[in-house]
Formats: C-alpha cells, sequence, structure tokens
C-alpha cells in the first residue's frame, strides 16, 4: 500500500511540475522583429510604440496563444538574419512569400495579396512601369520590389538604381530628384503620399505582381503550425477581415488570401 501511495504521489508531482512547466512556457513573450518605419503595416507611435496592420495580425495570434510580443525594431536586411539566427521567434514587415527565402525562411500562410507601385512627382511625365526607362530609380535593399527591379534590368532600361536601407531615404532622394521613381508596396507608397509633407508625390503606376505577404519564421519553426492555425482561425471568424478594413479603409475581396484559410506554403506559388 505503501509503495502504491507513494508511486501514485510521484505521478502526480511530476504532472504538476510538467504543467507548470508548460504554464511556464506559454507565458513567454513571443520575441518579433520589424521593420519600425512601413506603415500601415508596422510603424511606432509617437510614444514609441508598434502599431500598423501586421503588429495587430502578431499580437493577436499571441493572444489566441496564450502569451504576448516583444517587438523590436530592426533594419529590413537584418529581419533575416535575426530568423537565420533564431534571435528572434518571427518578423513581420509585409514580407513576400518566394521561392529563394523559402530554402532558408519558414512562411505562415499569406494575408494580403499585393501589387508594386512607381512613386515619382506629380509632374514627373511617368504613368506606366515602361516610362522608367532611362530614369534614376530606387527601391529598399533586398526587397521583394528591388529583387523584382533588377531581374528586368535589361527589359526595363532604367538609367540608374538606387538601394535604400529605409523608405525615409528612399522619398527623401525621391522629392529632391536624386531619383525620378520609386518602386515599393504600392499600399505603403500610399499611405506615404497621404501625408501633408508628401502632397507633391504620387502613385503613378500599378504594376501587378500578385506578391503575397505573411509572417516569417525560422526555418521549420516549433511555432510555424500554432500561427498558421491562428491565422486560419482569425480569417474564420472575421477578425482578418476586420484589421484589413482598419488599416487599409476597404473590406477585403470575397474569396482573397485574406479571407481564405490556407496551408502552410511550400512554394510562392
Amino acid at each position: 500500500m505503501s509503495s502504491t501511495r507513494n508511486l501514485l504521489t510521484g505521478l502526480a508531482v511530476a504532472a504538476l511540475t510538467t504543467f507548470s512547466g508548460a504554464s511556464t512556457m506559454a507565458q513567454e513573450a513571443l520575441k518579433i522583429g520589424a521593420y519600425p518605419a512601413n506603415p500601415p503595416w508596422e510603424f511606432k507611435n509617437e510614444a514609441g510604440d508598434f502599431e500598423g496592420f501586421e503588429v495587430d495580425i502578431i499580437n493577436e495570434i499571441a493572444t489566441r496563444l496564450g502569451t504576448t510580443t516583444e517587438i523590436d525594431g530592426l533594419d529590413f536586411r537584418a529581419l533575416f538574419v535575426a530568423t537565420a539566427s533564431g534571435r528572434v521567434d518571427a518578423v513581420i514587415s509585409s514580407l513576400t512569400i518566394t521561392d529563394e527565402r523559402l530554402e532558408a525562411q519558414s512562411f505562415t500562410q499569406p494575408y494580403f495579396s499585393g501589387a508594386l507601385g512607381v512613386g515619382t512627382k506629380k509632374d514627373a511625365g511617368i504613368s506606366s512601369i515602361d516610362d522608367i526607362k532611362g530614369k534614376r530609380i530606387g527601391s529598399i535593399a533586398t526587397s521583394f520590389p528591388e529583387n523584382w527591379l533588377k531581374e528586368r534590368q535589361d527589359e526595363l532600361g532604367y538609367k540608374a538604381y538606387s538601394s535604400y536601407d529605409t523608405t525615409a531615404n528612399m522619398l527623401t532622394d525621391l522629392r529632391s530628384g536624386r531619383i525620378e521613381a520609386a518602386v515599393n508596396d504600392i499600399v505603403s507608397l500610399r499611405y506615404a503620399f497621404a501625408q501633408p509633407q508628401m502632397d507633391m508625390l504620387q502613385v503613378s503606376a500599378e504594376i501587378p505582381t500578385g506578391d503575397k505577404f505573411a509572417i516569417m519564421l525560422p526555418k521549420d519553426s516549433e511555432h510555424l503550425q500554432a500561427f498558421n492555425d491562428a491565422i486560419s482561425a482569425m480569417k474564420e471568424d472575421g477578425t482578418m477581415a476586420s484589421l484589413y478594413e482598419k488599416w487599409l479603409g476597404v473590406a477585403p475581396a470575397a474569396g482573397s488570401v485574406t479571407v481564405k484559410p490556407l496551408p502552410i506554403p511550400t512554394s510562392a506559388d
């Protein structure tokens, strides 16, 4: 009887210890990396706190997983180093799923399908992507737009290309005339040009690309499936659509990747 009682006591203690460990683990904040000047996706407000569409998404995921987030601002190129090294649990920054990135990183299902925009001065005489021929253009270093432009350099025939670490520096050069066109995510450009100090700039052309934005994690992250399941649930219960409308000003299209639950991607298609 004594042996049985001791065994049961030991099992109870072990179970309590295991449960306590899981509870403690669940309380650990998720370490998130984000490019801090990328509105409306993510940016710092006047109080120095992160806001934005993807900030709301990652915070909602954390809530559904029983934890919180700690978001650190990183240079865009540093986001990839941070995931590769395991410094962060995930990164957000309007990141496009590509086959090349999938070789070294993992992505959740997408929640936005976008297009590129060509930002110019209003009197630049540019109305299509063909008009950047012979022009000085720029984009963000290591970004999808930069890769898109470099892959088509001969076809597009632009005169010179400048690579920028920050959107602010790129738009400063656009305003000053150092570059004649800035190519970036069209939503980000429209958001920036709506600001009073940017009223001389406009999106002069749209480039449909079908690139899909998602959360990037270290390759085969232990959090990947849980993140993806949370995003599916957010799509199913309308949370994702509400966040989309809150930050982008319109409702997502029926059947779009914003509202349709999807599996973890294994390719960019």
